[in-house]
């Protein structure tokens, strides 16, 4: 990025929900911020303009070890050569990793790599979600019901069918992804964000004798202004790695000289303009009430193994979608519940067969003179495949329409994708009515 001035701030999503998210933060936090879909070409940054932050939306979250490092040399490369202070490896609030997929441990070793600062802060909660980290302990909602788990047992993450989550000291599961050395700050340590100069003075003797990963806990959102400080004044002494969920940036944006309370709002979004076609690859129960609650879709059911052993059945539904579409009906199509357990083959497998659904409906709508304008998508894999079968390059704000959900404008070389808001939603986001809300609006 020769002659450009140097964003704040680069993060990568190691799955697209993720990194919607966080684009949601930045852009709420007053930064021009695009997310592009790979390392971007010149041609790309040219024609996004200045940039206060760039994003890249990946998938090492579905990646084996070594895939994520190949991945992430190029990603290191070209953030490191932007100039910015902070990298931000944006991972799910849940942390839901292992040592042979989706390894933090895996990231942090590639990434750290391009870096000069040795200090690697670790933000272990994100309140706004109902995520919070207490003496290393990571604890989670699930979905919008109010109850609090210990993330082993929690009653989606502890039986994830790809990475389940067994332990609930994020030392110990990150140790197991070969991230050793991990030191624990606690939250009762932390000063009162009021008192700076006493906050500047403790992160000044915590860094003073830091040097590696620092787990930050975070269990209520009064203590993001401190860790923000924490990592500003970090990267001031030299740029670095940070590792969490999009509590980063909000930590980032509690701590910045320049307020938030000036912004203009993000208008909310409207009504959609014609129908709107939302596709579920997700097996999270929170997505399943969601569809069962959802009252103005046409209700597609899809029987998957159907949809991967046999094309004929996938351009049926192609064709049956695009139908109903013509006719101005909106359409919810969805994967059935398997009969037995999913391994992580299978879950991949079932993900780019709905991404192919996805991008075939849109163009057969196209095709037969319906361009679709909105367009939703529920599963973080499916999200993640669907977003690159639409052949994108980047995604822009729109707005939020739930916590945890971003509607994003899509950055595409074709007319028939250029332009859809898109929102990507992972299994535990949204209340119920989400799929109503996305086609009524609000946000």
């Amino acid at each position: 990025m020769t002659g450009a001035p140097a964003p704040q701030v680069c993060w990568y999503g190691d799955d697209f929900t993720g990194a919607t998210d966080t684009l949601a933060e930045v852009a709420r936090a007053g930064l021009r911020s695009l997310l592009f879909l790979s390392v971007p070409s010149p041609a790309q940054l040219e024609r996004a303009g200045p940039l206060d932050a760039i994003g890249i939306a990946g998938a090492a979250r579905g990646m084996a070890p070594e895939e994520m490092a190949s991945e992430l040399r190029a990603v290191g490369e070209f953030m490191a050569g932007t100039g910015a202070r902070v990298l931000h490896y944006k991972c799910c609030s849940t942390f839901d990793s292992a040592p042979h997929v989706g390894s933090i441990g895996a990231a942090v070793r590639e990434l750290r790599r391009h870096l000069p600062n040795p200090i690697v802060p670790i933000v272990g909660g994100q309140p706004s979600i109902g995520r919070y980290c207490s003496f290393a302990q990571l604890f989670a909602r699930a979905g919008a019901a109010p109850e609090i788990h210990r993330i082993d047992r929690h009653p989606v993450m502890s039986v994830h069918p790809v990475t389940p989550m067994h332990e609930a000291d994020l030392r110990r599961h990150l140790a197991a992804q070969g991230l050793a050395g991990i030191r624990s700050v606690p939250h009762i340590d932390y000063p009162s964000a009021a008192d700076v100069p006493a906050v500047d003075d403790w992160i000044d003797r915590l860094l003073d004798t830091a040097d590696g990963p620092l787990l930050l806990d975070l269990v209520d959102e009064s203590q993001l202004a401190v860790i923000g400080r924490l990592i500003r004044r970090a990267a001031a002494r030299a740029p670095l790695l940070a590792v969490g969920p999009s509590s980063v940036q909000q930590a980032l944006a509690r701590a910045s000289p320049t307020p938030r309370e000036g912004m203009a709002p993000p208008t909310p979004l409207a009504s959609a303009d014609g129908p709107v076609l939302v596709v579920a690859g997700s097996l999270s129960p929170v997505t399943a009430r969601q569809i069962a609650a959802a009252e103005s879709y046409a209700r597609q059911p899809l029987v998957t193994e159907r949809l991967l052993a046999d094309p004929d059945y996938a351009a049926q539904q192609v064709q049956q979608a695009a139908a109903m579409l013509a006719q101005g009906r909106n359409v919810l199509a969805h994967t059935d519940k398997p009969s037995g357990a999913v391994n992580a083959e299978q879950t991949a497998a079932t993900a780019l067969a709905t991404a192919r659904l996805v991008a075939d409906i849109v163009r057969a709508s196209a095709q037969a003179g319906r361009r679709l304008n909105r367009i939703g998508i529920a599963g973080g894999d499916t999200s993640s495949q669907a977003t690159l079968a639409l052949g994108l390059w980047g995604l822009a704000f729109r707005c939020v329409l739930a916590p945890g959900v971003t509607v994003s404008v899509a950055r595409s070389d074709d007319p028939v994708t250029d332009g859809i808001e898109l929102m990507l939603k992972g299994g535990q986001m949204g209340g119920e009515r989400l799929f109503d809300e996305l086609a009524a609006g609000g946000g």
